[in-house]
């Protein structure tokens, strides 16, 4: 068996509600937010569950098998369907004012615990009444984090803004290739819209940024390129995707915007296009037009694109990309992304910006589309005879002077 000192501890939360289910099925559960936690728990792992209404810790609890999901689908009413299964490590034992100890002790229940961490929660279960302080290394533990578990927040606002390229200490895609993809877009768009073992597909791959990405993060993934960079993307151009019909769970897409980036000389290239014709967004429509064919209903497109401001005139790139992305899928929503990093981020540029009057581009479009779900066909409405009643003439005029009594008498004369 595996010994508690080779595991990682993680933190589940409940409420008083939700406890007694915890107890009575030895099942931990959590939300999509927390999903990764309970999806990377191994047989093994030591676990503890955080009661948010009592403010106690319980523990100290062994997971039994690897976290999965819907292991118990009916569980909570099927509100945490991410599960790892539980036994309890010797008797339960609980820590009351667990926020506190928790946050004098620098553990964050949201996130495992390293190594460090851990051995102090075990001290801390194993002695009770032993004051939290002293289990405070004197080394400098507040720091203990690894890179390889480094994330990047999950976005709420539709403002996404990240100082560099990549996160954690794997590279996502090669930030020395020209117009790299940030990998937190690709992070914040598997989170919400896939579920590990989807798979995703990414046209125009460049340097292999969602390859990566999906790699880490567990989902499959399909990456072409008309001129590939490295041996896991192929090579195929976007505007006829080799995939059977709706068999997509979801598509990234970082375009150009433009002939303004020299990515390679392939003749076909929609890059070496301008973005002031017409026939630059004809071209991307043959590929929006493919995106919709592969991807399944009620599934979602990702797709960065910027503006274009050459030689003192301004193309609005993005608006017209929308304007046909719009004639085949239904918008969730548009994020604006920080540019970070680009070539023109520099003194000179700023100065130039200013000094011949005009802007820098700061942002670019990140356009989340969903592909509509087919209505069904509305049932037949079953006949329904109505029945049309004549009013007789006898009746009518009866009901009129009946009405006429409660009318009063206006004197015109008095007026």
């Amino acid at each position: 068996m595996q010994e508690l000192s080779d595991t990682k501890a993680v933190i589940f939360a409940c409420t008083d509600k939700s406890e007694k289910e915890c107890f009575d099925r030895m099942l931990l559960g959590t939300g999509k937010i927390y999903a990764e936690n309970a999806l990377k728990t191994k047989k093994g792992d030591v676990l503890f569950l955080y009661n948010m209404d009592s403010d106690v810790l319980h523990g100290v609890f062994r997971a039994k098998a690897d976290g999965a999901k819907n292991i118990i689908p009916e569980a909570w009413n099927g509100n945490y369907p991410y599960q790892v299964p539980v036994e309890l490590e010797g008797e339960k034992k609980t820590i009351p004012n667990a926020k506190k100890i928790l946050t004098k002790l620098g553990i964050d229940w949201h996130h495992p615990a390293g190594p460090t961490k851990k051995s102090i929660l075990l001290r801390l279960f194993a002695n009770p009444d032993e004051s939290w302080s002293s289990l405070i290394p004197d080394t400098g533990f507040q720091k203990e984090e690894r890179k390889e578990d480094e994330k990047p927040k999950l976005e709420a606002t539709t403002l996404w803004d990240y100082p560099k390229q990549s996160y954690g200490s794997t590279p996502k895609g090669n930030n020395k290739y020209a117009g790299v993809t940030p990998a937190f877009i690709l992070y914040n768009l598997l989170f919400r819209y896939t579920e590990p073992g989807d798979l995703v597909v990414d046209p125009m791959a460049g340097s292999g940024t969602t390859y990566d990405v999906c790699k880490e993060e567990g989902r499959r993934c399909i990456a072409y390129d008309i001129v590939p960079t490295r041996p896991e993307i192929i090579q195929n151009d976007a505007r006829k995707i080799p995939l059977d019909d709706s068999s997509v769970d979801m598509i990234f897409i970082d375009s150009p915007y433009g002939d303004n980036i020299r990515y390679n000389e392939h003749p076909a290239n929609i890059g070496h296009i301008s973005a002031e014709s017409e026939e630059f967004y004809d071209e991307l429509e043959k590929v929006i037009r493919e995106c919709h064919r592969v991807l399944k209903d009620g599934k979602v497109l990702g797709w960065l694109i910027g503006d274009q401001w050459v030689k003192k005139k301004f193309t609005p790139v993005g608006f017209e990309v929308y304007k046909r992305l719009s004639k085949y899928f239904d918008t969730v929503d548009i994020v604006c992304v920080v540019r970070r990093s680009q070539a023109s981020n520099t003194g000179i540029w700023y100065n130039r910006a200013l000094r011949f009057n005009f802007y820098l581009r700061g942002f670019k479009y990140l356009f989340i589309m969903r592909k509509a779900v087919p209505s069904k066909p509305k049932k037949a409405e079953k006949g329904v005879k109505w029945a049309y009643y004549q009013r007789g003439k006898a009746d009518t005029k009866g009901k009129q002077e009946e009405n006429m009594k409660h009318v009063p008498k206006v004197d015109l004369e008095k007026g």
